[in-house]
């Protein structure tokens, strides 16, 4: 079934558009307030999640993109907010980002109740969703108790993309070479991401193959709800670096290209856009 030793890994968030330039980040998470769960009404079509689990590395990076390339307003929400959100909270936005971190970290830190408001939003009210490598394994069927998951797609599930170039720390950083549809390459951060082929039924396009063919960012329908998972990181900054014993060659890739493909993803799954694929 689901791979057991699944690693941290990280989740990439996705933002909507909003008309006019970028005012402030709107932060939701101020709940419980005076012992009431009361969560704001939404300020913008974005809901990037921060909660547990998440890193602020990734954190960091989606709201750079967000914000310095689409100049798109968010909202965050971290754990306890969440789970403080009805459905009805939950469609008031457009897009529910769910960036990088630590999957089972993630889902042992929310309820089953906020896993299961999530999946009806996406697919039963069409609340668009963005999973980056945490996200993305976040969205999968557990196979049992042992994962708090959302099981977005209905019994499907990820396994952990095995890069041996990449050393044997713990925590693997280094590039990934993707092919693009069009022909075309770009190279950007991977560290423990899924491969998006799917487990247990098959589902959605492909976006971008790993170098040894397998998915690495995939799209579709989830009910009602425009889905996109990713396992690598283009929003990434070249700052993060490597890990021990990794190496980190982008090539000919600058990182205003692996910015600007990073937007072109978080456009997409705030627009509903069907991006190229294979």
């Amino acid at each position: 079934m689901k791979l057991n030793a699944r690693k941290a890994v990280w989740a990439f968030a996705l933002a909507i558009a909003v008309t006019g330039a970028v005012t402030r980040v709107f932060a939701i998470a101020q709940c419980p307030v005076n012992g009431q769960n009361k969560t704001p009404l939404a300020t913008s079509g974005i809901l990037l999640f921060i909660g547990t689990g998440t890193t602020s590395g990734d954190r960091a990076a989606l709201e750079n993109v967000i914000t310095s390339n689409l100049t798109f307003d968010y909202d965050t929400v971290n754990s306890a907010c969440l789970d403080a959100m009805s459905v009805a909270n939950m469609v008031a936005y457009k897009l529910l980002i769910i960036p990088g971190g630590n999957s089972i970290t993630i889902g042992n830190n929310i309820s089953s109740t906020t896993t299961a408001h999530i999946k009806t939003a996406v697919r039963t009210y069409g609340l668009h969703y963005l999973g980056v490598c945490a996200g993305a394994f976040l969205v999968s069927y557990a196979g049992g108790t042992s994962y708090n998951d959302i099981n977005l797609l209905n019994g499907i599930w990820f396994d952990l993309f095995t890069d041996s170039s990449c050393g044997t720390n713990a925590t693997k950083l280094c590039t990934e070479t993707l092919s693009l549809p069009d022909g075309s390459t770009i190279v950007v951060y991977w560290e423990d991401g899924p491969q998006l082929t799917t487990q247990g039924g098959t589902w959605g396009t492909v976006v971008a193959k790993y170098p040894n063919g397998q998915p690495a960012i995939i799209q579709g329908f989830a009910g009602h709800g425009w889905t996109l998972l990713q396992g690598v990181h283009p929003e990434a900054p070249r700052s993060w670096g490597c890990g021990t014993g990794c190496t980190c060659d982008f090539g000919t890739t600058t990182q205003a290209e692996d910015f600007a493909y990073s937007a072109t993803l978080i456009s997409a799954a705030l627009n509903g856009t069907v991006l190229q694929h294979y």
